[in-house]
């Protein structure tokens, strides 16, 4: 299927631009805490189908309740596709990864993801080689990231056949992440709100049946959910998705990859802060030098985009 490109907008704000990237930088670096909460004691993959059956629901019952028009048949099938991508894969990736290793690491290896979109624009989606200072950024955040969490005192919940798996699943989910990012600007997707809505519902609705095949649950489990994964899912329902997906939704149509990718250097120093506040983790002076670096690199990236 042969691509098609979405209609020439005017550029976006400075305040728009920033605003939701300051968004998916402090959101989403949340998530990481909230998923473990959501996720401690029911299964990953029914948690999150559930979640983003709800936010898709709400968002695009939003969308054509304020006017927006109903989406084409196309809008549909493009919106989906990015759905699976980004919330069926690479989400249920995470979240499954998650039960094998400690959200610090998960969060250290989303310093996969400006690799994979800087890579992929770069051979295959954009054919854009990214300039010096982006690539000098690119390797400095990695940097940062390596120190902010020191992969040595990482422990996971298993052996090392655990921890290799819960690595390649959040690998092989950031890596679907960068395709479904870079596809995303190259579909003829509806505008705003309600595309975020068809991607959620669309990526729930696959999920949902792949969860009650393989993990031990009913259509109804969520009905004896504890407190604390209920409160996670509301806050991850809209914190984590109906804002800050639909700020990264945004940004994936206005903004270019290198400027995208820095969310990911920014999301582990929110992860460690948050741990250190909530989880009682020990956030050490490498920890710290750690962050500062990883956030050199964001400026250097932001300052190289073309």
């Amino acid at each position: 299927m042969q691509a098609v490109s979405s209609p020439v907008t005017s550029p976006p704000t400075r305040i728009a631009l920033w605003g939701n990237l300051i968004s998916v930088y402090i959101l989403w670096g949340s998530t990481y805490l909230f998923i473990h909460f959501m996720t401690e004691r029911m299964p990953p993959l029914y948690m999150v189908s559930i979640r983003y059956l709800i936010a898709g629901a709400i968002l695009y019952g939003y969308a054509r309740l304020t006017g927006t028009p109903a989406p084409t048949r196309a809008e549909w099938k493009s919106a989906g596709i990015i759905g699976v991508l980004l919330l069926t894969i690479s989400n249920g990736c995470l979240s499954t990864g998650l039960q094998y290793i400690p959200s610090g690491m998960a969060a250290l290896l989303g310093g996969l993801l400006p690799v994979y979109l800087l890579t992929l624009n770069w051979v295959s989606f954009g054919k854009k080689r990214p300039s010096n200072l982006a690539l000098a950024g690119l390797v400095v955040g990695l940097i940062g990231i390596y120190l902010l969490v020191k992969p040595d005192k990482l422990q996971g919940t298993g052996g090392i056949d655990a921890k290799l798996i819960g690595v390649g699943l959040v690998a092989l989910g950031n890596f679907v992440w960068a395709i479904g990012t870079l596809l995303t600007p190259r579909l003829a997707l509806p505008s705003g709100t309600i595309s975020s809505g068809i991607q959620m519902i669309v990526g729930g609705l696959v999920l949902l049946p792949v969860s009650l095949a393989v993990e031990p649950i009913t259509l109804f489990s969520i009905l004896d959910a504890p407190p604390k994964a209920i409160g996670s899912m509301i806050y991850l329902v809209i914190f984590g998705s109906i804002i800050g997906f639909s700020s990264y939704s945004w940004l994936a149509r206005n903004a270019s990859p290198q400027l995208l990718s820095t969310y990911a250097f920014v999301n582990p120093v929110v992860a460690m802060l948050l741990g250190t506040t909530f989880a009682g983790e020990v956030f050490s002076s490498q920890s710290f030098i750690g962050a500062i670096v990883a956030l050199v690199g964001v400026i250097l990236i932001t300052l190289g985009r073309k």
